[in-house]
């Protein structure tokens, strides 16, 4: 007889949801890479995602579908025809607007074909880049892993639009998110808050982007800043801070020059939205250097005495595989966790991830 079928409780799905798939690690010239979470409780805020383009979207399509586009619309609608697209959509507004003038749409397709000629070209970059995404929900517990969610099924529905309209993955996208967390003045006048309430949801991000070898570059809204860890000095590097822009966590700072910026509730001011200038661009320059990545369940990226006890488990395991250096970081928080538990700061326990980047020995 079947057992019959039981479904998965809410802290169930949201754990499973918000856990790393080991069969979706991008494989990179040169590279390889593991990382892992384990949450403070049933489940919690921390997500950890690989972006691995080949698997999850069929570039071939898409690259194809781009082609495509861009010589469809150079084709002029038969008169008399319905609009076949958004191109034939827009020239049939300019001749409302400025008459029927043939260079007027002959240029408007031209530049629009382009575009899709251009989309073509950075989808096929994709087939070389893996995406790593890790967020941080504040808090932990079910309400945290709700956060994590969110914005984990926003990125997603933004990258698809990206992928559609650029090919790629551009600033646009984060500030798209980070409205998703503000506190909305409409929505709070409605509920009857007041601007008193503890009721923002707030997380980091980083999101970074990981070429052959070991070219590294992301965005980073209030996360700790990746950890680097030559094999040569065998110790963590001091890193400039000056070259990596790191912007308030998600939903605390909304840009000034945002079109609803009078809609939400920003704890801080902005003036200008993230730009391609902004995101900050690491290299592992020899065979065994490591990008160590985390969550402040692991390190806070302040205090000297974790960040020492850190380089030590790193010293002892760095030439082992990314899986390996991985558990043991892990393994290592879980300690630190048992010795705040001895000296009464249970308190600071928190949800950990750890994510491991190492260039090759061998090529």
């Amino acid at each position: 007889m079947s057992t019959p079928y039981t479904p998965p409780t809410i802290d169930e799905y949201l754990r499973k949801r918000l856990m790393p798939v080991e069969g979706a690690i991008p494989h990179l010239q040169g590279i390889e890479m593991y990382g892992s979470s384990i949450p403070a409780g049933t489940v919690g805020g921390d997500l950890f995602e690989y972006i691995n383009f080949q698997q999850r979207y069929d570039l071939d399509a898409r690259i194809q579908r781009a082609l495509k586009r861009s010589q469809e619309y150079l084709e002029p609608l038969p008169v008399g025809a319905l609009p076949r697209d958004s191109v034939d959509d827009h020239v049939e507004w300019l001749k409302s607007r400025s008459g029927d003038k043939p260079e007027l749409e002959r240029e408007y397709r031209a530049a629009r074909s382009s575009e899709q000629v251009r989309v073509a070209e950075d989808l096929r970059e994709l087939y070389s880049t893996a995406g790593v995404l890790l967020v941080d929900a504040q808090g932990h517990g079910i309400i945290s892993a709700k956060i994590a969610s969110t914005v984990h099924d926003t990125f997603h529905a933004l990258m698809l639009s990206e992928l559609d309209h650029r090919g790629k993955t551009t600033p646009e996208l984060f500030e798209r998110i980070n409205p998703r967390l503000a506190l909305s003045v409409t929505a709070r006048n409605a509920l009857g808050r007041s601007e008193q309430e503890n009721a923002q949801e707030i997380a980091t991000m980083l999101y970074g982007e990981l070429r052959p070898y070991g070219f590294f570059r992301f965005v980073n809204f209030g996360h700790p800043p990746p950890l680097v860890f030559p094999a040569e000095y065998r110790k963590f590097m001091d890193i400039d801070r000056s070259r990596m822009v790191q912007f308030l966590p998600l939903g605390v700072q909304i840009p000034e020059d945002h079109p609803d910026r009078n809609r939400y509730l920003s704890l801080d001011s902005r003036t200008r939205p993230v730009k391609s200038s902004d995101l900050a661009e690491l290299t592992l320059m020899s065979p065994g250097d490591i990008f160590f990545l985390y969550t402040d369940g692991v390190y806070d990226g302040s205090d000297r005495g974790v960040r020492q006890r850190l380089e030590e488990v790193m010293r002892e395991h760095y030439q082992r595989p990314a899986k390996h250096i991985c558990n043991a970081l892990l393994e290592h928080a879980l300690k630190e966790d048992d010795r705040r538990r001895q000296i009464g700061e249970q308190d600071r326990i928190d949800d950990k991830t750890v994510f491991i980047i190492k260039r090759n020995w061998v090529a």
